[in-house]
């Protein structure tokens, strides 16, 4: 039983360290997401500022809007690539969070399964022990009866 005991330790351990990278996850999924939005925003913007530049340019506004515009433009699509490449380091920060607690995970389930088979095992030779007892009443009883 003393195994099982340090074992349980060990699997204490395990479920903390299980825990913390499940938090940690979920915070990069949290920073992910927000990052994204913000990418999903500023795509919505430019959708709109190239709507607007077209209806300007078809409707014969002044060459200087049709201009400020377009500069408009190109600085929402500098954030769109500065974006891009911060989702794109939340992700695979995401991903190795996810790999983590795969990894935490599977140890935690290791050690429960170890401890379950120890406890099993622990059982089934308490079981023999006290079938051979048995065993062993059994037949002094029998002795004792056919000695008499």
């Amino acid at each position: 039983m003393s195994g099982t005991v340090s074992l349980s330790k060990i699997l204490q351990v395990r479920e903390l360290e299980k825990n913390n990278a499940q938090k940690a996850y979920h915070q990069s999924m949290d920073v992910f997401e927000e990052m994204a939005t913000r990418l999903y925003n500023i795509l919505k913007k430019k959708e709109a500022a190239e709507a607007t530049y077209e209806t300007n340019l078809h409707s014969g506004a002044s060459i200087d809007k049709i201009k400020q515009q377009a500069i408009h433009i190109e600085y929402i699509n500098k954030q769109i690539n500065d974006l891009q490449s911060e989702v794109q380091q939340a992700r695979n920060a995401m991903e190795q969070k996810q790999i983590k607690l795969t990894d935490a995970h599977m140890e935690m389930k290791k050690f429960e399964r170890i401890i379950q088979n120890r406890k099993i095992e622990e059982h089934e030779r308490v079981q023999r022990s006290e079938n051979i007892f048995m065993d062993e009443l059994s037949i002094q009883q029998y002795l004792g009866q056919k000695n008499r």
